[in-house]
C-alpha cells in the first residue's frame, strides 16, 4: 500500500540494481495503480555533500506475485473473495517489480539533471514525485515566460495537473521534427505550436509550408484577445499566400531546380543548359527571364563546328539536343508559378509577430519543391549577409532577425534516397543554419520515407502514434534522445498523445496535447454523413429548385451534367 511519509507518498521499496548501471528495481503492491509506465519516482541519497532527490522514470512493470490460477477458475467469484475464504486476506496479494531508469537530481543552475551514478540501497523507500515537483523539473520554461510554448500536460497525471512547457528558443535554433502516422494528430499539434509562437510573450517570425491548404483557420488568431497585448498594441498577424500568388523568379533557379522542373533532362541537354545559365549570369546579372535563357540555349545549337570535317553531323546532334531542351523550357511557360520578374519578397514572408501560410495545394509536387528550395536558399543567404554585415535596410532581402520555417509533408521535400532539390538545401540549413538564425521544423507521417540526415539533425522531437515497423525503426535509428522504453509506446499512443524529447525539455516526457484555441483545419471527411446529407429529400429538392431539373434526373449526376452541357451549347 502507498503511505505518506512526511509530505511524500511512498509507493515501494528498493530491491536492487537493474540490468544496466542506470537502472534499479523496486517492489510495490501498487494498490491504487499510480505507478504507470512513464511515471516519475525518486529516492533520497547523499550526493555532492547534500541529500538529494534522485528522480527516475518508470520503464517496466512486471508482476512477481499474482493470484493462483485456481482462484480465478470461476469468473463469477472475484479471486479476492476466494483468497479471503482460504485465509489469504492479510494485506495486498499482488506485488509488482518496477524498473526505473535513473535521470538524477535536478540542478536549477544548470537547468538539467545530474546523474549521481548511485542506485538506491536495498530496502530504501521509493517515493512518487508530486505534481509541483514535476512542474518544476520537467519543463525548461514556465507558462507565459518569454520563449515558452505550452503544449499540454503530463500523460500519467490528471489533465492539466503537470503542464508541459517546451523551450521555443531551443527548437527555433536547433530544429524540430513532428512525426506521426495519419490521423494521430500531428497537424493539430503543429497548430498548438503555432498558437504558442504567436502569443504576445513570443511573437515569432514563422512561415509554414502548407501543401494541402490545412492551416487557414489560424486566421482566427487575428481577432482573439489571447494573441494580442493591449499594453503595446501587439496583435498577431496571419498572412496567407494563395497558390496563384506564389511566384518564383526564373533567374533565381539553379541547375538543380531546372532538372527538377524539366522532365528527363539528358546529360547533353544538361551541358547546354549549364552553358546557357553561365552566359546569362555572366552577361546580364539578375536581369533575365525565360525567353532570354531560351535565346541563349538556341545559340548553343550553332557552335564553331564549321572548320571540322564532321561539322555537319556534329551540328545536327547539337541542334537536336538544343531543340529538345527548348521544347522542355517552353513547357515551363504553362506553369504560372515561374515568372520573369516577380517573386515573393522575403520581407513579406518573414516578419516578427506574423504567421505566414504558404499554400501550395494547387501546385504540382516538383514545382512545390523548387518553390520551397528557392525560398530557403534566399532566406539562408539573406540571414548570412545580415549577420556578416553585408546587407542593411536598403537591401531587398534584409532580414535582421531569426526565422522559423515549418514544413508539412516533409518527406516530399526531403525524400529518403531521393535527389529532390530541397533535400540539399535542407541538409545545409539543418547543419549550419543555427549560427545564422535559420531554423526549420519538419512534419511527416512517414519517417521511413524521410531523409535520414535531415531527420537526425532535428534536436527536438515530437513523436506521436506510429504503427508501421519501418517507420518505428527509422525513428529509433535517427533520434538518439528518445529511450527505447518510450519508443515501445509508439503503437499504443492514442490520438493527441505525444512523446516530446530533445533540447526543448529537460527529459523525454509523455504528453497529452492541449486543446487548440483556433479551429482545426485538417479534420477527416465524414463520408457517410455527407452521403446521407446529399441524398436527403431536402437537399434533392434544393438542387431541383436551383437547377430546374426533374427529380428523376437528380439521382443520376451524369444525366444532370449532360443536360447542363447541352443547355450551355
Amino acid at each position: 500500500m502507498s503511505a505518506l511519509i512526511g509530505d511524500a507518498l511512498c509507493v515501494g521499496t528498493a530491491k536492487g540494481p537493474g540490468e544496466t548501471p542506470h537502472e534499479y528495481t523496486f517492489v510495490t503492491p501498487d494498490a491504487d495503480e499510480s505507478v504507470k509506465n512513464g511515471e516519475f519516482v525518486y529516492y533520497e541519497a547523499l550526493a555532492d555533500g547534500e541529500t538529494r532527490q534522485i528522480v527516475g522514470r518508470v520503464t517496466e512493470r512486471r508482476p512477481i506475485r499474482l493470484y493462483p490460477d485456481a482462484f480465478m477458475a470461476d469468473p463469477r467469484v472475484p479471486p479476492g473473495v476466494v483468497a479471503g475464504m482460504l485465509g489469504h486476506d492479510a494485506g495486498p496479494h499482488e506485488l509488482f517489480e518496477i524498473t526505473v531508469r535513473i535521470l538524477g537530481y535536478y540542478e536549477p543552475a544548470l537547468g538539467d539533471f545530474i546523474n549521481p551514478r548511485l542506485p538506491p540501497r536495498s530496502g530504501r523507500p521509493i517515493y512518487l514525485c508530486s505534481d509541483e515537483q514535476l512542474s518544476q523539473i520537467l519543463s525548461k520554461r514556465k507558462m507565459g515566460e518569454r520563449g515558452s510554448a505550452h503544449i499540454g500536460s503530463l500523460l500519467s497525471r490528471p489533465r492539466d495537473a503537470v503542464p508541459i512547457v517546451i523551450d521555443a528558443s531551443a527548437f527555433t535554433s536547433t530544429h524540430l521534427a513532428i512525426i506521426a502516422s495519419t490521423g494521430a494528430g500531428k497537424s493539430y499539434l503543429a497548430g498548438v505550436l503555432l498558437e504558442e509562437l504567436m502569443k504576445p510573450h513570443t511573437r515569432a517570425c514563422v512561415l509554414i509550408v502548407d501543401p494541402h491548404g490545412e492551416y487557414d483557420t489560424l486566421q482566427e488568431m487575428a481577432n482573439d484577445p489571447t494573441f494580442s497585448d493591449q499594453n503595446d498594441g501587439y496583435r498577431a498577424v496571419v498572412r496567407i499566400f494563395k497558390p496563384d500568388q506564389v511566384k518564383v523568379r526564373v533567374n533565381s533557379l539553379n541547375i538543380g531546380d531546372f532538372k527538377t522542373i524539366l522532365p528527363d533532362v539528358s546529360e547533353p541537354q544538361e551541358g547546354v543548359l549549364w552553358s546557357a545559365l553561365d552566359e546569362m549570369r555572366g552577361g546580364r546579372g539578375r536581369q533575365w527571364g525565360l525567353d532570354d535563357l531560351m535565346v541563349a540555349v538556341r545559340r548553343k545549337g550553332y557552335g564553331d563546328e564549321e572548320d571540322s570535317e564532321s561539322a555537319g553531323k556534329t551540328g545536327k546532334l547539337i541542334q537536336g539536343t538544343v531543340d529538345a531542351l527548348l521544347r522542355k523550357l517552353q513547357g515551363m511557360k504553362r506553369q504560372p508559378i515561374f515568372h520573369d520578374s516577380e517573386q515573393l519578397p522575403l520581407s513579406s514572408l518573414y516578419v516578427p509577430g506574423q504567421c505566414t501560410i504558404l499554400q501550395l495545394n494547387e501546385i504540382d509536387q516538383r514545382p512545390q519543391q523548387v518553390a520551397v528550395a528557392t525560398i530557403l536558399r534566399r532566406l539562408y543567404q539573406a540571414r548570412m549577409d545580415a549577420e556578416k554585415g553585408k546587407a542593411d535596410e536598403s537591401s531587398p532581402d534584409y532580414l535582421p532577425y531569426p526565422t522559423f520555417t515549418l514544413i508539412e509533408e516533409a518527406h516530399n521535400f526531403a525524400p529518403a534516397g531521393g535527389d529532390a532539390v530541397t533535400t540539399y538545401t535542407l541538409r545545409r540549413i539543418l547543419a549550419e543554419g543555427r549560427k545564422f538564425g535559420v531554423a526549420v521544423g519538419l512534419i511527416s507521417q512517414r519517417p521511413g520515407k524521410l531523409d535520414a540526415d535531415v531527420l537526425s539533425q532535428c534536436m527536438t522531437q515530437c513523436i506521436m502514434r506510429i504503427v508501421n515497423p519501418v517507420d518505428q525503426d527509422k525513428v529509433a535509428q535517427s533520434i538518439e534522445s528518445v529511450g527505447r522504453d518510450l519508443l515501445a509506446e509508439l503503437p499504443a499512443l492514442s490520438k493527441g498523445q505525444v512523446i516530446i524529447a530533445g533540447s526543448s525539455v529537460n527529459t523525454p516526457v509523455l504528453c497529452r496535447v492541449r486543446r487548440r484555441i483556433t479551429r482545426h483545419g485538417a479534420e477527416s471527411k465524414d463520408a457517410p454523413a455527407l452521403w446521407f446529407q446529399h441524398a436527403s429529400g431536402q437537399e434533392r429538392r434544393r438542387r431541383q429548385r436551383d437547377h430546374a431539373l426533374p427529380l428523376d434526373l437528380l439521382d443520376s449526376p451524369g444525366l444532370t451534367l449532360l443536360k447542363n452541357t447541352d443547355e450551355g451549347r
